[in-house]
This record gives C-alpha cells, sequence and structure tokens, in this order.
C-alpha cells in the first residue's frame, strides 16, 4: 500500500480545485497578484506531484495591472467536459472595504497543457466561481455572493445559475441556494451528484484557523440543501497540536478504483522567532489574529481519504474530521516524475517554468534571456512599491529550511539604481539583499526592509564592493529565521546582517493582505527609468530537509 504525505503541494498552493481525467488528476491552484495565472499540478498516483502548466499566460486573458496584493487570481475551478477542460476564475480587481469587485471569467482548452482560450465574461456578485456539469448536458455556476451593506451578513449565501455553451453566457434566474451555517464566512462552492443526490460542498469560517469544509445535500440542483448533521466535515479548528492548520476549501474527486480522495488547503505554523507584544500587533495587523503562530510557507494543497456512508454522507475515512500527516494511496500503480534540478543556469531562451512575476507577464522590454546568453538580463523599473511595472522575478519558498543563491553582475552609476535578492510577501513586506550605488564609496551591498510599510536600513554601514564585476549572494532559511551572507568569488562566504524573522512573510503577520506566502527572487529597480541593466548567471534553490 502506497502512503500520501502531506502537504502534498508545499508552499503557496492555496484553493485547489481536483480532478481527474482517465488516468490523469489534475490540482488546480489560485495564484492571486504572481504571474501566470493557475497553477496546475499533475499526478498519476495521487503521491507524486509535478508542476505542469499556467493556463493563464497572457495579458489578453488577465490583465493583473495595479491589482492590490492579494487580489488577481481567487480560487481557479477547474473541470471537464464534452471533449474540453473548464477553467473558472475570479480576477480581484479590490477587497479591501465595503466593497469587492470580483469578475468572474471562463475559460476552456482541449489539451491540459493549451493553448486556452480567450476569457468569456460570467458576472461580478462575488468570488469562487465553479462550474457544475449535470448528467442531463445543463451546465450551472455556483459563486458565492458579496453584500456590502451596512448590518448585513457579507457572506451572504451561494449563488445558482446556469450557463449557455451556445451563448457563451449565464442565462436564467438567480437562486440563492445555501446561506451558510453558523460557521460564517461560507465561500468555495463545489456541486457534485453522487446517487442521484446533488451535493454542495462549501468552505466556511474564514480562510484561517477557524477554517473548515461544510457539506450540504438536496434531491434538486436549486435545493432546499439539508446541512450534514455532523458538520464540519474537516477542520483542525480547536486541534492546536495538529501540523495542518487552517484545513478547509476543499474539492472532491474518485479514483479509477472507486476511491474518494478530498483535496484542501492548509498551512503549517512555525513560531515566530520575535515575539510582538499586543499592543504592537494590534496597530500591525488590524485584520488577521496574530499570535505569533504563522505560516510563513502560505497555505498549502493537501489530501484526506473519503469514504460514503450508508446514509448518503461523506466522511473521512479515519472516522474523525481532522487532517492527517499521512493518509493511505489508492491502489494504482506508483508513478514518481524525474527529480527537478536545484540549479537555473539561464541556458533556455524561455523562463523556468516554477518562476513568477509580478502582475505582468515577462515582456523583452524588462526581462531577456536571450540578450546575453547564459544570463537572466533584467531591466530596472519601477519601485518595489508598485503595483504597476515591477522587474521581479521569484519563485515560491517551499521548504522552512533552505538555501538560495545567485551571482549578480549589475554596475549601476546612481544611487536611484538596484538590483539583488529578495524575499517577498508583497510590496509592503520584504527583506532585500542588494547591490547601490553611493556617491563617495562606489558600488556597495546593503540590507533593504519593508515591515508592513515601515522602511528601514538594518545595517549600520553598507560593504563597499569596489570594482569588482560580480557578487555572489545567498539568503539561508533556517525555520524562523533568514540570514543573508555574499561572497566575491562563490567560495568564502561572510553573512552580512544579522537575522531576520522569516515568519513576518505571512498571512497572520502582514497587514493588508493574507493570502500568498513567501516568495524569493532576483529583481532590478531604476528610479531614474534608464533603464539600468542587471545580469544574473544562474538561481539555486536547495532544500536543507525534506519539507
Amino acid at each position: 500500500m502506497t502512503t500520501i504525505t502531506n502537504p502534498i503541494l508545499t508552499g503557496f498552493n492555496p484553493d485547489p480545485s481536483i480532478l481527474r481525467v482517465e488516468d490523469d488528476y489534475y490540482i488546480a491552484n489560485s495564484t492571486f497578484e504572481w504571474f501566470p495565472g493557475v497553477q496546475i499540478h499533475h499526478s498519476r498516483d495521487l503521491v507524486h506531484w509535478q508542476l505542469l502548466t499556467h493556463p493563464l499566460n497572457r495579458a489578453s486573458q488577465l490583465d493583473m495591472l495595479g491589482n492590490p496584493s492579494s487580489g488577481g487570481i481567487w480560487a481557479p475551478d477547474l473541470s471537464y467536459a464534452d471533449g474540453l477542460y473548464w477553467l473558472i476564475y475570479t480576477d480581484v480587481k479590490s477587497w479591501h472595504g465595503a466593497f469587492k469587485d470580483t469578475p468572474n471569467y471562463l475559460v476552456t482548452a482541449s489539451s491540459i497543457t493549451g493553448p486556452w482560450s480567450e476569457p468569456i465574461y460570467l458576472n461580478g456578485s462575488g468570488f469562487d466561481p465553479s462550474l457544475f456539469h449535470d448528467e442531463d448536458g445543463r451546465k450551472w455556476l455556483v459563486n458565492m455572493e458579496w453584500d456590502y451593506r451596512k448590518g448585513t451578513n457579507s457572506f451572504s449565501g451561494i449563488l445558482l445559475q446556469e450557463y449557455s455553451v451556445a451563448e457563451q453566457r449565464l442565462v436564467g434566474p438567480v437562486k440563492k441556494i445555501f446561506k451558510g451555517t453558523s460557521l460564517g464566512f461560507v465561500e468555495g462552492p463545489h456541486l457534485y451528484k453522487h446517487a442521484g443526490r446533488y451535493y454542495l460542498m462549501v468552505a466556511e469560517g474564514g480562510t484561517f484557523y477557524e477554517h473548515a469544509v461544510t457539506m450540504a445535500r438536496s434531491e434538486n440542483i436549486e435545493g432546499p440543501y439539508e446541512v450534514d448533521p455532523t458538520n464540519p466535515v474537516l477542520t483542525s479548528f480547536g486541534h492546536p497540536e495538529l501540523a495542518l492548520q487552517k484545513a478547509g476549501h476543499a474539492s472532491l474527486v474518485e479514483t479509477q478504483t472507486g476511491e474518494w480522495y478530498l483535496a484542501h488547503l492548509c498551512g503549517r505554523p512555525q513560531a515566530s522567532v520575535i515575539p510582538q507584544d499586543k499592543e504592537t500587533l494590534a496597530s500591525l495587523t488590524p485584520v488577521v489574529k496574530d499570535n505569533g503562530i504563522r505560516c510563513n510557507l502560505g497555505r498549502e494543497t493537501s489530501l484526506q481519504k473519503v469514504v460514503w456512508t450508508e446514509d448518503g454522507w461523506l466522511r473521512l475515512e479515519t472516522g474523525e474530521n481532522t487532517p492527517r500527516l499521512e493518509v493511505p494511496g489508492p491502489d494504482l500503480p506508483p508513478h514518481p516524475f524525474p527529480v527537478e534540478p536545484v540549479r537555473d543556469d539561464f541556458d533556455s531562451p524561455a523562463l523556468g517554468i516554477n518562476f513568477n512575476t509580478l502582475r505582468v507577464p515577462p515582456g523583452d522590454d524588462w526581462l531577456t534571456l536571450t540578450a546575453r546568453p547564459g544570463f537572466l538580463r533584467l531591466y530596472g523599473r519601477e519601485s518595489l512599491s508598485s503595483k504597476h511595472r515591477q522587474s521581479l522575478v521569484a519563485r515560491r519558498l517551499q521548504h522552512f529550511e533552505a538555501e538560495i543563491t545567485t551571482c549578480l553582475e549589475f554596475a549601476p552609476d546612481n544611487f536611484q539604481q538596484m538590483a539583488g535578492l529578495i524575499c517577498i510577501y508583497d510590496i509592503e513586506n520584504y527583506f532585500y539583499l542588494r547591490v547601490g550605488y553611493h556617491e563617495e564609496k562606489g558600488r556597495i551591498l546593503g540590507i533593504l526592509e519593508s515591515d508592513n510599510g515601515r522602511y528601514d536600513e538594518p545595517l549600520a554601514e553598507e560593504v563597499a564592493l569596489g570594482d569588482a564585476p560580480k557578487v555572489f549572494l545567498r539568503v539561508t532559511f533556517e525555520g524562523p529565521v533568514l540570514q543573508f551572507s555574499y561572497s566575491r568569488d562563490g567560495q568564502d562566504w561572510q553573512e552580512i546582517g544579522g537575522k531576520f524573522d522569516a515568519t513576518k512573510l505571512s498571512d497572520e503577520y502582514c497587514r493588508d493582505s493574507s493570502f500568498t506566502g513567501t516568495f524569493v527572487g532576483m529583481c532590478a529597480q531604476d528610479l531614474r527609468g534608464t533603464r539600468c541593466a542587471a545580469d544574473f548567471d544562474f538561481f539555486e534553490y536547495v532544500p536543507k530537509r525534506g519539507r
């Protein structure tokens, strides 16, 4: 018997939508403001997973210029019918305050790897849309409804409306089929049909430590829906001893052999290295409860084995409703994938699949792998505060302990030009080891920090680099701390700055955004607008332990 070790998708991979097409399994995850949009992983045994593709890889499909932090792609839904893959997604344009602008779209493809179509606009009444293909050929969209009005339940319920393939739009009446339970914050709906009944799976409790999975069922797609008497089906709430917290926002899949599995998001917390007093926390995080226990890898994806009871309800195979780190795997042949190389020498003309950019797609005007073969060249653009045109390329941090190294050649001639290695959550939260320029010292190496928007340069004195053409940059993550270091030759390394609290790059700590995770990468800024070029020779990501 095989064993599934959770999380199956480590690092920032939330809101899983799982799908089986014949012998292949796919999971689509939210990507928020990171481009390209939607990650799809592939498996043939539910044990081994590999990042396969990003469907939304053109600005015509996903224009996130100016989107807020933690805006962009929320909760994609992946399905298959009529010989096509169907992907439903929200591109969140605003989400702070009373109003939320949440246009929902549909794209399709005949192959999971694309090309995917141009988007069809669906609605904007709320977020977390998903598409249900009924046995009679009709298609139905469900999404949560957002109610901005004072004195109302903002998460007012789940809406249902039919989708017309012929007209490429929603048709017919909109009906509210479920108002949620006392857990509140009803969202993330998925419809299923099993043994003649319609089952509505939703997320409730909010996407933090109170998160949960709720199930309701009906004889009719329009309801009424009765709630599972043992609700919630899955949650970590009330069990701080569990390694997997925040369990919720789930989707369901049946294997070829008739086994059932639930894919759900989760978070693995670790204690902050720098405790915060309650007054400081209150001033920094007015929305998010931060008790110093934080998930800086972001919300991840896990699998739990489930069974249907004789009376037609879904249960974890364990008979409990809490997530497990290890789960019995399905009766399928093992299908491991080749081990990914830890180092990218930028010998390919295309950017590696693990790299992402902020809000905008890569373009030759700011990112090139061919101008200097064997190097990634970034032309400096806007500052790290920009929601528009940054020159930043990064990948997810997927391990609590990891060492990330790059080599930079950069010749700034003004203090407004800089480039280097960055650890970033969003535009208000980052640690940046950067090469810059000083009028008296010439090229210098220093650290920039933004802590919930509060800017700092923590070094008492920056390091003069002299005329050496290149410098090696490194960051080492050791659980809740990160440490920068540098080398002039790639052999002898020297730490720079002290140990920083890596857990600050987390949903729990960050003030105005709360849905992503830590990214590590390369960036360049030229605030003068002269597009000073920075050349990166390689990027190496080495895990120091398994997960």
